[in-house]
């Protein structure tokens, strides 16, 4: 989703900051407060609900947007992803805190990602960039970011629950499902990479 494609240090304007789709992105990091006093504060859900829409909606145009304006950047590669994961991990947080879903299915999730954190500094030591994002980690990341609009939805008007309540936990599960799934890809290759590449700080120290 969104900007996702790394540029490496000989692709055109990789070093640029001030983008339209870094832009976006922010807008989007800016939102993740805002959310959280809508949901959690004054209960209003469907304000909160709005901002869901809008983050989904930004993430979309900003990676169409660094594609036709060629402009993408090393920034957008890392930006766009963090984001998403913001948004995941808070809207979990919250949803536990509202009773929406049980808290050990937010475990398992946010879990995934403090066990893909350190993997980074196994690139960072090697010069290499971070893995690009695999299409089926896509995939779960979409199916997530539909399924929780759509329980929040359920929240905030009770008479859509017959169609949103259903829809919103099989894409809940499903995207759970793929997303630990390409979590164990990310530790595989990230353990791969740490056996056949060198680090930089052990040739230093040779």
């Amino acid at each position: 989703m969104g900007d996702v494609t790394t540029p490496d240090d000989t692709t055109p304007g990789a070093d640029r900051i001030l983008t339209i789709p870094n832009l976006l992105s922010f807008v989007r990091l800016l939102g993740i407060p805002l959310f959280l006093y809508l949901i959690l504060v004054v209960h209003a859900d469907g304000w909160a609900l709005a901002i869901l829409f809008l983050s989904g909606f930004t993430d979309w145009a900003d990676g169409k947007l660094a594609r036709l304006l060629d402009q993408t950047s090393r920034l957008g590669a890392l930006l766009d992803p963090m984001v998403d994961r913001l948004y995941i991990v808070t809207t979990l947080i919250a949803f536990v805190a509202r009773d929406v879903i049980p808290w050990w299915m937010a475990a398992i999730l946010i879990g995934r990602e403090l066990v893909l954190a350190p993997t980074l500094a196994v690139y960072r030591r090697r010069g290499m960039p971070p893995p690009d994002v695999l299409y089926l980690g896509k995939g779960a990341t979409f199916l997530l970011m539909c399924a929780l609009p759509l329980l929040l939805l359920d929240l905030a008007a009770p008479a859509t629950s017959a169609v949103a309540h259903p829809l919103g936990w099989a894409a809940l599960i499903w995207g759970s499902a793929l997303y630990v799934w390409t979590g164990l890809l990310y530790l595989v290759q990230a353990g791969w990479i740490a056996r056949v590449v060198p680090s930089r700080e052990g040739q230093r120290t040779e």
